[in-house]
C-alpha cells in the first residue's frame, strides 16, 4: 500500500511523537509511507531515517492554491491520501478531485462539526471525504451524527509506548519551591474556556487539605487565574511555571494529574502520559476521558464543572496513598494494554486496507461496534 501522510510536525519531539510514530510503524508494518511536513521538524529527520519518504510542505491555508498543486502532484499513484488537520484536508479535497486515492481524514475532538456549517464541507463533511479516523468513541459519536453515511466515522485510539518514558526523570520539586512531602497536583493544559482550570481553582475552595497545586501550560501563569487561585491556596503552595515545551518531568513529579474540561476533549495526550509514568489521574466525563480512565480502577471521573465532586475526588487520593500507588500502576497497565501503538498500528492498516479494496474502512477492521 503506498500511503501519503500529510501533516504539520512542528513542535517538540514529546508532542509530536505519538502521530510520528503512527505514520513510522505503518512504514515498519508494510505500507510505502510518504510524509508532507516540514522538512526541518524535529522528527521529520527521524521519519527520514526510518525510510520515509519526506516532502518539505507548509501550507498557507485552506483551498492554497500552491498547496493544492503539491498534494496533487504528491497523491499520484498513492492508495490513501491520510490528512491530520483542517488546512490539509481542506486541500486534499480540492486536490484529490478526478483522482483515485481514498482520501481519509482525521478527527482528534468532539463538537465543532455540524451540517449546517458551511465551512465544514470543506473538511471532514464533503463527499470526497472517504472515511474519518476518530481518536475516541466519543469523537466517532459526535461526527457520525452529522454525516449523510456515519459508517464512514471509525475509532482507533492513537496509541503510546511505556518505552517512551522509561527514561523520564521526575522534576525536583525543590526547584519549584516544593519543600515538604504534602502531595502534589498537577494540570497540564493549555488556559481556555472549554478546559476547566477554574473548576479545578474552586475545588480548593472546600478540598481542606494541604497539598501543592501545579498548573503548567500557556496562559496558565495568566495573573487573573492566580489571583483567583490564591483566594483558595496559600502563595506558598501554588506554582504556576506557564508554558513549559516538555512537561513530562514534572507530571511525573507529580501525585496526582487533573484535566477538568468541560467539553470538547478526544483523547487527551496529558492523561495518557501521567498514566503513563504512573501518576494517577483524575478526570471530567467529557469527550474520551472516560474511555481512557476506568473510573474507580485507574483513576477517577468526575461530571464536569463540578468544583465540590473533583474536591471529593482530590480528598480521596491526597488522604489514601496506596491508593493513588494502586491506580497508578493500573493505569500503566491500562495503557499498554489498550492504548499501545502496536495496536493503532494494525487498526489503522486493517481499516486502510479494507477500503481501499471493498470501498468501507469497517470490514476487515473489525469496528461494526465502534
Amino acid at each position: 500500500m503506498k500511503l501519503l501522510c500529510i501533516t504539520s510536525m512542528n513542535g517538540s519531539l514529546t508532542n509530536v511523537r505519538p502521530e510520528a510514530e503512527w505514520f513510522i510503524g505503518l512504514h515498519r508494518n508494510g505500507a510505502q509511507v510518504t510524509l508532507m511536513t516540514e522538512s526541518d521538524a524535529p522528527y521529520a529527520e527521524i521519519a527520514r531515517d526510518a525510510g520515509l519518504g519526506i516532502i518539505d510542505f507548509r501550507s498557507d491555508g485552506k483551498l492554497h492554491r500552491g498547496s493544492i498543486s503539491a498534494v496533487r502532484h504528491a497523491a499520484a499513484g498513492m492508495d490513501v491520501v491520510f490528512a491530520m488537520n483542517n488546512k490539509a484536508i481542506a486541500n486534499a479535497v480540492a486536490a484529490l478531485r478526478g483522482l483515485a486515492p481514498r482520501l481519509v481524514t482525521y478527527r482528534g475532538q468532539t463538537g465543532n462539526i455540524s451540517r449546517w456549517n458551511p465551512g465544514c464541507y470543506l473538511t471532514h463533511l464533503n463527499r470526497r471525504v472517504d472515511a474519518i479516523v476518530c481518536v475516541a468513541d466519543a469523537v466517532r459519536r459526535s461526527i457520525a451524527g452529522q454525516l449523510r453515511r456515519p459508517d464512514k466515522a471509525i475509532t482507533i485510539y492513537k496509541g503510546h509506548d511505556l518505552a517512551w518514558y522509561e527514561d523520564v526523570q521526575p522534576a525536583d520539586r525543590g526547584a519549584l519551591g516544593i519543600t515538604d512531602s504534602l502531595p502534589v497536583i498537577i494540570c497540564v493544559s493549555n488556559y481556555r474556556p472549554r478546559k476547566g482550570i477554574e473548576t479545578l481553582i474552586d475545588s480548593f475552595a472546600t478540598l481542606e487539605r494541604d497539598v501543592h497545586l501545579v498548573l503548567v501550560g500557556s496562559g496558565m501563569d495568566d495573573p487573573s487565574l492566580r489571583r483567583r487561585a490564591l483566594a483558595h491556596i496559600p502563595e506558598s503552595r501554588l506554582h504556576t511555571p506557564g508554558f513549559c515545551a516538555d512537561a513530562l518531568p514534572l507530571t511525573a513529579a507529580a501525585d496526582i494529574a487533573v484535566l477538568p474540561a468541560l467539553r470538547r476533549e478526544g483523547l487527551p495526550k496529558t492523561v495518557i502520559e501521567a498514566m503513563s509514568l504512573g501518576v494517577v489521574p483524575v478526570v471530567t466525563d467529557t469527550g474520551g476521558n472516560a474511555e481512557l480512565v476506568a473510573d474507580g480502577e485507574t483513576g477517577l471521573v468526575v461530571p464536569p464543572g463540578e468544583p465540590a465532586v473533583m474536591a471529593d475526588a482530590l480528598r480521596r487520593l491526597c488522604d489514601e496513598p496506596s491508593l493513588r500507588q494502586r491506580y497508578g500502576r493500573a493505569a500503566r497497565e491500562r495503557i499498554d494494554r489498550e492504548f499501545n501503538i502496536e495496536t493503532t498500528v494494525r487498526e489503522t492498516l486493517d481499516a486502510f486496507h479494507s477500503l481501499v479494496t471493498t470501498g468501507s474502512p469497517r470490514a476487515a477492521a473489525g469496528q461494526s461496534s465502534r
